[in-house]
């Protein structure tokens, strides 16, 4: 098995922090490499992402007409570093529909904020993976698990042609540049109220002065 980079230095950590009376396993291992520039998806610390290739500035994401997605990854437990699970051994792509329940909490979480070329390391606590039951006999009960999950590509349902997604997609960039232009306009018709609102107010405020200043001469 070719070792990524994100493996490299995970093996460092550990390496050193095993040889340390301070920090005796794996777990204090993942939590230091983690508290990097990991991002709470989640909120609760449930589901740690840290990116660790980022895709490129044009590469698309999964969507409500792109939900099936194909990965590349490889699984370890966080106490031990075990490896339960892996598709680069033989080079094999797994495929999954977001948002179907057919994977565990924390993949469907990740991935939908991932893009096409794009790697990550995904931490996901026990309430986002396989829970207190596990998953025998490679996932034990209330197991941290750890991902390196790369996003291969995003496919519409079977069924749905390429074609048919990219009409859907300039339909509703059609209907989003339609109310831009609505907004606009409201706005700037808006902008013209206040400007003669303002414009009349100032008229007043003019025939105001001057009928004061009427007054001030007759005084004399």
């Amino acid at each position: 098995m070719v070792w990524s980079e994100w493996m490299c230095e995970r093996w460092c950590y550990t390496t050193i922090l095993q040889r340390s009376n301070n920090a005796p396993n794996l777990q204090v291992a993942e939590k230091l490499y983690n508290m990097g520039d990991a991002i709470d998806l989640t909120g609760d610390g449930g589901v740690m992402k840290k990116i660790v290739q980022r895709p490129k500035p044009d590469a698309i994401a999964p969507s409500e007409s792109l939900p099936l997605v194909d990965v590349h990854y490889e699984g370890t437990l966080a106490e031990t570093g075990e490896v339960f699970d892996t598709t680069r051994e033989d080079n094999t792509i797994f495929s999954f529909e977001i948002g179907t329940g057919s994977v565990i909490k924390a993949w469907d979480v990740a991935l939908r904020t991932m893009k096409v070329g794009e790697v990550a390391v995904i931490t996901c606590k026990p309430e986002y993976a396989y829970g207190s039951a596990g998953s025998p006999p490679d996932i034990p009960p209330d197991a941290t698990l750890v991902f390196e999950v790369e996003l291969v590509a995003c496919r519409p349902r079977k069924g749905s042609s390429i074609s048919s997604v990219s009409d859907e997609r300039a339909r509703l960039e059609e209907l989003k540049k339609q109310r831009e232009m609505a907004a606009a306009a409201k706005e700037e018709e808006k902008k013209k109220r206040e400007e003669a609102k303002a414009a009349a107010a100032a008229r007043i405020q003019a025939k105001l002065e001057a009928k004061k200043g009427k007054g001030k001469g007759k005084a004399k």
